[in-house]
């Protein structure tokens, strides 16, 4: 049984009819992807307040609390700048996201003088360094997780679309906890909320900073590993190194999620195609740039990731 207040995994006869993954994005080459979902109305306003240490998790998380009174998640650290890219381009293609934004200096008012985690962040009392601000999208309230195994989706277009942008962003840790279910009125949107282990290698690697937010790494890693007449084989995700197997339940399930990447339906990987080649090089520039990269990285990551679309237009 799980624990009180644990997200129970949706089951496999969720009602389909009030289940979306994806909607028709509109106009994507007018999408705004520096300042993302929803908008620049809504960005956080400052100052913030401390409220506690999430401790759940690998990353270093806050609760911070802003000048209107909202709640935003905190996450410091190699995850932060690849995941406001990330949603960004998730979004622009139609597919559901957090509320995201980067901050490079955050000033955080009760600021405690030592954290049991992220201490490295503290750049000055009271200011963090390099901050991703999220929280869930409008009033929606996050029903439950999903399984990429088990969803009203399995099959579709949508959610092979989905696995096609894991694959394109190299969001290598595909664990059911990191996706979630938001009630909206009746309607369930499935999205997935961590997809911060993006734009660097195809896999978990020996390091951390070899494994996420490595532009070389990015640049390096084969995407398409075959094209069959039906369908797709993605270099994506890579098996862990053997060092791995000394935490064998993490290497166990890298491998069973090899599947992601294996045998996407040809025609739905070059429809992916088509939304992400209506995207300009300004607006993927946009996306890093909101994420605080300098504008070598910006450049960088640019061309590295339009060679990955233009790719998926060629199948």
């Amino acid at each position: 049984m799980p624990a009180t207040g644990e997200k129970k995994p949706v089951p496999s006869t969720a009602h389909e009819s009030a289940a979306v993954i994806w909607k028709d994005p509109g106009n994507i080459g007018a999408k705004d992807l520096f300042t993302g979902p929803p908008g620049d109305e809504y960005r956080p306003k400052f100052p913030m307040k401390f409220l506690k240490e999430d401790k759940h998790g690998h990353n270093s998380k806050l609760d911070l609390e802003d000048a209107q009174h909202k709640k935003w998640k905190a996450k410091l650290g190699i995850e932060a700048q690849p995941e406001i890219v990330a949603t960004r381009l998730l979004w622009a293609v139609g597919y559901f996201t957090n509320e995201n934004y980067f901050v490079p200096d955050l000033e955080v008012l009760g600021l405690p003088p030592h954290l049991s985690r992220g201490q490295g962040h503290v750049i000055a009392p009271g200011h963090l360094e390099g901050v991703r601000l999220q929280r869930h999208p409008g009033k929606k309230e996050k029903s439950a997780t999903w399984s990429w195994r088990h969803n009203p989706f399995v099959g579709t277009r949508e959610l092979n679309g989905l696995r096609v942008m894991m694959a394109l962003i190299s969001n290598w840790d595909l664990n059911d906890e990191n996706n979630a279910i938001f009630d909206d009125h009746g309607k369930q949107e499935f999205l997935v909320t961590d997809v911060g282990t993006a734009f660097g290698a195809s896999g978990d690697r020996y390091t951390e900073a070899g494994s996420k937010n490595n532009l070389k790494a990015y640049e390096h890693s084969k995407f398409i590993a075959k094209v069959a007449p039906e369908y797709v084989d993605f270099d994506f995700p890579r098996r862990p190194p053997l060092l791995h197997i000394f935490d064998l339940r993490h290497y166990i399930h890298q491998i069973r999620m090899r599947w992601v990447g294996n045998h996407v339906p040809r025609a739905d990987a070059k429809w992916v195609g088509f939304l992400l080649a209506q995207l300009s090089t300004k607006q993927i520039q946009d996306a890093f740039r909101a994420a605080g990269y300098s504008p070598e990285m910006v450049s960088g990551f640019t061309k590295a990731l339009e060679g990955r679309i233009e790719q998926l237009k060629q199948l």
